[in-house]
């Protein structure tokens, strides 16, 4: 190499890092200084881990979703493993998933042990579909994770109608995207064994890490309890909140995914606020789409098509998607090699 080359090479490196420089933060939360109160009237009680304040918060999510059933988890993640623990999905079982989601829906099926399945989506809508999974149904499968992708929902109405009679397959909604989401004014939770949420820090609602499952089975319910703490029969709220000492026993296999008190406090001003956005979001939506710089030709970008009855989350929807035939991971020969990131759970 040169003299005038080995010159020209720092200036070559330079502009290349510049051109890389992330212009854009990394998420702008809402949280804000009053929300240190709510941390140190955690910090001045007897329970930092899960104790009085996940209590009251599970209640806001069964009010929240009119269901009977709220238990918060440490992230989505723990969350789907312990549900799929709960319905006793493991080795030799097949579960279902989008080939077009986050790897934590596919790797949740690996960590119990069972076979994910991988499908193809819509290319309209990027989602499952109720052929798509009705063909992909063996003998085997014990569940199906459809994901409510960038915001928008599934027909999961229709995904249960597509299994028939087979009512051993367990339903699981990923809602990572889609706290506040409905579909022909069916809300998470409505038609499937069970609804998971995501609480990480780019959520709509976060307390920087953790998530939350919402079931309508009384059975499941208490299944999913133990198998997200260790598989004991009753956590330290259970065994303390008398001042009387209550005997424990581990009843079934389980895992580590309770969310403690100290991010929990975190999650009521924005549950109860989520649902005033709902509006903004619906009426800015189309004009964010007409204002967008970006070219929606078929050879370069377009937009996901909503169904018409879904009203989407604020979470991702209007950001613009790669078309079709640039999306080769969708295919599901290719999803269990590298299943396309969107978002982090």
């Amino acid at each position: 190499m040169s003299a005038q080359a080995r010159r020209a090479r720092p200036r070559a490196d330079a502009t290349r890092e510049t051109r890389n420089v992330m212009t854009v933060p990394f998420y702008r939360h809402g949280l804000d200084e009053s929300y240190a109160e709510a941390v140190a009237n955690v910090l001045r009680s007897p329970f930092l881990t899960s104790g009085a304040v996940s209590k009251a918060v599970e209640a806001q999510l069964c009010a929240f979703f009119d269901v009977p059933h709220a238990i918060l988890v440490n992230s989505w993640t723990n969350g789907a493993v312990a549900a799929l623990m709960a319905l006793g999905v493991g080795p030799g079982d097949e579960v279902i998933v989008p080939a077009m989601t986050f790897i934590a829906t596919a790797n949740v099926a690996e960590l119990v042990g069972a076979k994910p399945v991988f499908v193809d989506v819509d290319p309209a809508t990027l989602m499952l579909t109720p052929q798509s999974v009705h063909d992909a149904v063996s003998e085997r499968t014990r569940a199906v994770i459809p994901v409510h992708l960038y915001g928008q929902m599934c027909d999961v109405r229709a995904l249960r109608r597509a299994l028939g009679k087979r009512t051993d397959i367990a339903i699981i909604e990923d809602c990572a995207h889609s706290f506040e989401s409905s579909f022909d004014g069916q809300l998470p939770g409505e038609h499937s064994d069970a609804a998971i949420f995501s609480f990480y820090a780019t959520k709509n609602v976060t307390c920087g890490e953790g998530g939350a499952i919402i079931c309508r089975s009384a059975e499941l319910f208490e299944a999913i309890a133990q198998t997200r703490l260790h598989g004991m029969s009753a956590g330290a709220i259970d065994r303390f909140a008398s001042r009387r000492y209550r005997h424990w026993d581990m009843v079934r296999l389980g895992t580590k995914a309770n969310l403690p008190d100290l991010l929990a406090s975190l999650l009521p001003p924005p549950i109860a606020t989520i649902a005033s956005g709902c509006r903004c979001a619906r009426l800015s939506s189309d004009a964010t789409r007409r204002r967008s710089p970006v070219r929606r030709s078929a050879s370069s970008r377009r937009w996901p098509a909503p169904c018409t009855p879904v009203i989407s989350s604020r979470y991702m929807f209007h950001r613009g998607c790669a078309t079709a035939s640039s999306r080769r991971s969708t295919n599901a020969a290719s999803a269990r090699r590298s299943t396309i990131a969107r978002c982090r759970r």
